[in-house]
């Protein structure tokens, strides 16, 4: 069965990202795409590299966010700013239209916490309790019933992942520090702020938002699934900037209460195993951005000695930190295969 897609904020560089991965979906036809920025133009023309392999694409013309949807609209993803999002994902349910969401506004359950990381009014809180945080190797089942998903940010999707496959054993760790690296499509790439631009980030690298970054809450929101207790670990979250274009590599420093479990290494090879975009390697060191960008994969590794577990996780920030889980989310949503456009 075709479904009729609609895609607000395709002008940007996720939305981009959507557009080009879904010319692939046997199942799908996007038929609204909007950018307040290029309203009115031609996907053609804002996108030529798009066109000439679909040409389907070029009979797409952008409007605004605000301009009203084709009345036979199957589905939506919403690739824009959180003030945006909260406007047009209750709007969405109203309409019974499906939507995954990839802002950051429906992902943190506690609204103080929200407010204070994304410094923005949360203006649409009573409809999370409808959102289902879109990390399919945890939330598969619920995402599978779902009306509205929030998708994972591109941070914390490898963490989450990595700390999910310890299991039981979160019980005995006694803090967890994510250093993470991303390039600039991740990180800034629609900010102003002139050190996340070509000038700021070439021949350079840097922290930034240290201690305030609002990926941290959410790393340590779902790090827990599953768990009996909540979580009483402290967790520090650093994120750094990368003079590249796209993946992020985590390196996740688990310390343990005593020494490290011995079976670590079985442990997440079976998480890894059943799932079509984790990929488990032996060591570490295997683990690097040239082997997931352009990919829907998580790679995972780890190494212990003593009381101490290191993680390593790679991803494309535009693909499973963004766009490619999206589409993973939608399919499960749908009932289509779960791997269409994405292999």
């Amino acid at each position: 069965m075709q479904k009729k897609v609609a895609i607000y904020g395709a002008g940007g560089l996720t939305g981009r990202e959507l557009l080009a991965r879904l010319r692939y979906h046997p199942n799908v036809t996007v038929t609204f795409i909007s950018s307040d920025a290029y309203a009115g133009q031609s996907a053609e023309a804002v996108f030529p590299q798009l066109a000439y392999y679909n040409h389907a694409t070029r009979d797409l013309r952008f409007s605004h966010h605000t301009d009203p949807l084709p009345s036979d609209t199957d589905f939506a993803f919403l690739a824009v700013p959180n003030a945006s999002s909260l406007e047009l994902l209750p709007r969405l349910l109203d309409a019974r239209i499906p939507v995954v969401d990839l802002s950051g506004s429906f992902r943190l359950h506690n609204q103080i916490v929200w407010e204070e990381h994304y410094k923005l009014k949360h203006t649409a809180f009573e409809v999370m309790s409808e959102v289902v945080f879109g990390l399919p190797e945890i939330f598969r089942d619920q995402i599978k019933a779902a009306r509205a998903v929030a998708n994972p940010g591109c941070y914390p999707t490898g963490p989450i992942l990595a700390l999910n496959a310890l299991g039981e054993y979160r019980s005995q760790i006694q803090s967890v520090v994510v250093d993470a690296k991303s390039g600039v499509s991740g990180a800034g790439g629609r900010t102003e702020d002139s050190g996340f631009s070509f000038q700021g980030v070439h021949e350079n690298f840097r922290a930034y938002k240290i201690l305030q970054h609002q990926h941290q809450p959410e790393i340590l929101e779902y790090a827990a699934t599953g768990m009996q207790q909540p979580i009483t670990f402290p967790l520090t979250f650093t994120p750094h900037l990368l003079p590249l274009d796209r993946g992020i590599l985590a390196t996740i420093v688990v310390h343990w209460q005593g020494a490290a479990p011995s079976d670590l290494q079985e442990k997440l090879s079976a998480f890894c195993k059943t799932e079509p975009f984790l990929r488990f390697y032996e060591t570490p060191e295997e683990v690097m951005l040239a082997r997931v960008q352009n990919t829907n994969c998580v790679d995972l590794a780890l190494r212990s000695r003593d009381n101490i577990t290191v993680m390593v996780s790679a991803i494309d920030n535009l693909m499973k930190g963004a766009a490619g889980q999206a589409i993973q989310n939608m399919n499960i949503m749908t009932g289509f295969t779960e791997t269409a456009a994405l292999l």
